[in-house]
């Protein structure tokens, strides 16, 4: 079998020499289009990363001011209340206003805690404990003395205490 000399006819000569040249610019058609996608593409990546880079440094940015301001707020903090509770109040039958007598009383004896930073308080909750044991305390003509059983310091001071006789 042989292949036909289809070369030497005109016709087939435009054929193969249109394909070629069609093929040609074909070619060079992706690639224009094809270059012009990446650019826009790669410009759009760019312009990406860089607001990406902004965005974190602008958080970073933020994380830090908020991190001085929670230093700043936490040197700030102040004990802005004081409260007592007695737990074993029913152990004795003192009655509430006698409890509430004794329970005002040591909230005056530790009233110079208020105002105070939290860190000066939590500095100083021995001398607090001490401040509270030490005293003997009148209620109906008995004499009590307290101790701390638990003590909580924050921007209110919560104090629970025992009472027993002198």
């Amino acid at each position: 079998m042989r292949i036909p000399p289809y070369y030497r006819l005109p016709s087939w000569q435009r054929f193969f020499a249109g394909m070629a040249i069609g093929g040609i610019i074909s070619w060079f058609l992706f690639l224009y289009i094809f270059g012009e996608w990446q650019e826009k593409y790669s410009k759009e990546i760019k312009l990406q990363k860089d607001t990406i880079d902004e965005l974190v440094k602008d958080k970073e940015i933020w994380q830090e001011e908020f991190k001085k301001l929670n230093k700043e707020n936490q040197k700030k903090l102040t004990v802005q209340d004081i409260t007592i509770k007695i737990v074993n109040s029913d152990k004795y039958k003192l009655d509430s206003f006698s409890v509430f007598q004794l329970e005002d009383e040591i909230k005056e004896d530790i009233n110079m805690m208020r105002a105070k930073d939290i860190d000066t308080v939590y500095k100083s909750r021995e001398l607090i404990k001490k401040i509270i044991e030490n005293k003997t305390y009148r209620v109906n003509e008995k004499r009590y003395r307290v101790e701390v059983k638990e003590l909580v310091i924050y921007t209110t001071v919560s104090i629970e205490l025992t009472i027993m006789l002198d």
